[in-house]
């Protein structure tokens, strides 16, 4: 009775529903996937793999790349699969050596794709160790990158070991059970990376061109005018420091405000007023700060230039190089404004900006609000290095302010120009002269040395008529006189 159910029997039913339990539990069980001699199971790195090996290096910056172009999970599948090879270039190749227009293309987020393609151009998805390159006589050797680009491995006569463009400086210097890593002396750049790279930088100054109107003709000679040539590297600017100074009618007027709005395009003496406050909370600037708010002309000055659009670059002396200024080079009447005029250009200049310029250039003149004096800035134990001799002066707190209109760079020295300095040692030179106690040929000599032929002509006439008496009172004096009436 009860024995079946729908025309089964208990004991089938029983049997039936511990089979499917048995199916149940193994297809609950992972899935393993074999490769080669080892078992990988969800793509699970080990602690002893090059990838992790890569981000604990001293390849900073490729792991800092590596992370932000999203490529460790790539890595991670082909690290799975098989061994790979990883040619790292040093930090200072990225860091130094790279050019900053390329650096920021390959950064921004709209280029992943680039810099995705950059980075997997450096591995190779097999294990290539220093003893596996070619010999000197052999031919080069073609790998496919990760990028399903293709590398070339080649040994010179001298024995140097390259890859592609770049010379392996650093062979094996990290090994792992699933990988080596080889350090390079610089970046390999793809073609395809090269060419987006050009494509865009090409984009960018088209579009930066401002439209040309029609053609004009000279109604004399009925042809196309020519253009004017391009200004020269190393010309005067444009608009000189002197119309920077004093704007002139030759300035376009601002146009007019509207019913109490501002009378300039900018707020000029607010942005002034900032960048002085700026000083004060920023702490070792307080002379420089005390000097622009006592002299209120300058301080309006500046704040004036600021107003009517115009862009400055402010070297501010620490407090320190202040202390070292002499009461002689500020008891001069206008002295504290004429130094403070030296270490303002009318430029807008950025530590990044100068440093650069500097590195390319070798040696930067800056044009100045003292005229027609410019300061003089090279790099020097990298950084910039402003004047020479003892003179000189380091930047020594970059961008200190900065807001698009004014730029304030610390300095450790006050700079003066080299007009200045040589006139100082005439100074010396005619100090000197006056207390020597020499025979009447060394004065004379003397004499003839500091004060020039046209003033030492000048005061013997000056001499001779007047007749002074003492010039004929002795016989050494008129042994000078003698000497000094010559020719």
């Amino acid at each position: 009775m009860g024995s079946l159910i729908y025309g089964v029997s208990e004991k089938t039913l029983f049997l039936f529903t511990l089979l499917c339990f048995s199916v149940a539990s193994i297809s609950a069980l992972p899935h393993q996937n074999k490769t080669g001699n080892s078992t990988v199971t969800g793509q699970m790195i080990n602690s002893n793999s090059v990838l992790v090996a890569l981000l604990d290096s001293h390849y900073t910056e490729l792991a800092e790349l590596v992370e932000k172009a999203l490529l460790l999970q790539t890595l991670e599948e082909a690290v799975g699969k098989h061994n790979i090879t990883i040619f790292a270039p040093k930090n200072e190749a990225l860091e130094r050596q790279l050019d900053p227009e390329f650096k920021r293309f390959v950064l921004e987020p709209g280029n992943l794709k680039s810099l995705q393609t950059l980075l997997l151009f450096h591995i190779i998805p097999q294990r290539v160790g220093s003893n596996d390159w070619p010999g000197h006589k052999a031919n080069p050797t073609r790998h496919t990158t990760l990028c399903n680009d293709h590398l070339h491995l080649i040994t010179k006569n001298s024995g140097q070991k390259l890859v592609g463009a770049a010379v392996l400086t650093r062979p094996d210097d990290v090994t792992r059970p699933d990988g080596v890593i080889h350090g390079i002396e610089r970046l390999l750049v793809p073609q395809s990376v090269q060419e987006d790279f050009n494509r865009r930088r090409n984009l960018r100054s088209i579009s930066a061109v401002l439209p040309e109107g029609a053609p004009e003709v000279d109604p004399r000679t009925h042809r196309l005018k020519k253009p004017e040539p391009p200004v020269r590297a190393g010309s005067p600017p444009v608009l000189p420091i002197y119309d920077a100074m004093s704007p002139g009618p030759s300035l376009a007027p601002a146009s007019a405000p509207a019913p109490g709005g501002p009378h300039h395009h900018f707020d000029g003496e607010s942005q002034v007023k900032d960048f002085i406050h700026t000083l004060l909370h920023y702490g070792g600037y307080n002379e420089m700060a005390d000097i622009l708010v006592n002299l209120t002309s300058l301080a309006t000055e500046i704040g004036r230039l600021v107003s009517e659009g115009y862009v400055l670059t402010v070297l501010a002396p620490n407090d320190e190089a202040m202390a070292k200024l002499t009461t002689d080079q500020l008891s001069e009447p206008g002295a504290p404004e004429q130094i403070i005029y030296y270490h303002i250009i009318p430029e807008y200049q950025t530590e990044e900006s100068m440093y650069n310029a500097v590195r390319r250039f070798g040696k930067i003149g800056y044009d100045t609000l003292r005229l027609p004096h410019k300061v003089v800035a090279r790099e020097a134990d990298g950084s910039v290095k402003f004047g020479s001799g003892d003179g000189s002066a380091y930047l020594f707190d970059p961008d200190i302010y900065t807001d698009g209109r004014i730029s304030v760079q610390g300095i450790d020295g006050v700079l003066f120009p080299e007009v200045e300095k040589e006139s100082t040692s005439v100074k010396k030179s005619v100090s000197s002269v006056k207390v020597s106690t020499t025979t009447p040929r060394r004065v004379s000599e003397e004499l003839g040395h500091v004060m020039g032929g046209e003033r030492l002509m000048t005061l013997l006439e000056h001499m001779q008529e007047q007749e002074i008496a003492w010039m004929s009172s002795s016989d050494e004096s008129r042994l000078l006189w003698k000497e000094l009436d010559v020719d």
